[in-house]
């Protein structure tokens, strides 16, 4: 039997990949984080500088969840080497009118 350590991480995190875009068919940017609503108010208010503030990318088109963060940084990669023609279609199977879809993200 192994009892919890006071102040330790939970190493099987969940992980999420999402998507965010300036507008429809706009600038794309592919992420991954362990805290998806965190890292998209972090993302639209320029919290940390980068790609997403210079280019305006803050609305969250797609994402997903995985049961662990590892399988969710694969996934990630994976998506970043796709053409962006698979990009737009992945999008546009769960999300064909482009709607920022962060409301889902209550109750994560």
């Amino acid at each position: 039997m192994s009892l919890p350590i006071p102040g330790a991480h939970n190493a099987a995190m969940k992980g999420y990949v999402y998507i965010l875009a300036s507008q429809r068919n706009g600038t794309l940017y592919t992420g991954v984080t362990s805290d998806l609503a965190r890292r998209l108010y972090e993302h639209q208010h320029e919290l940390i500088p980068g790609f997403t503030g210079r280019y305006g990318v803050k609305t969250l088109v797609w994402f997903e969840e995985h049961d662990l963060v590892t399988d969710a940084i694969v996934r990630e990669k994976t998506i970043k080497k796709w053409p962006r023609k698979w990009k737009l279609d992945l999008i546009e199977s769960l999300n064909p009118d482009w709607q920022d879809i962060s409301h889902y993200l209550h109750g994560l």
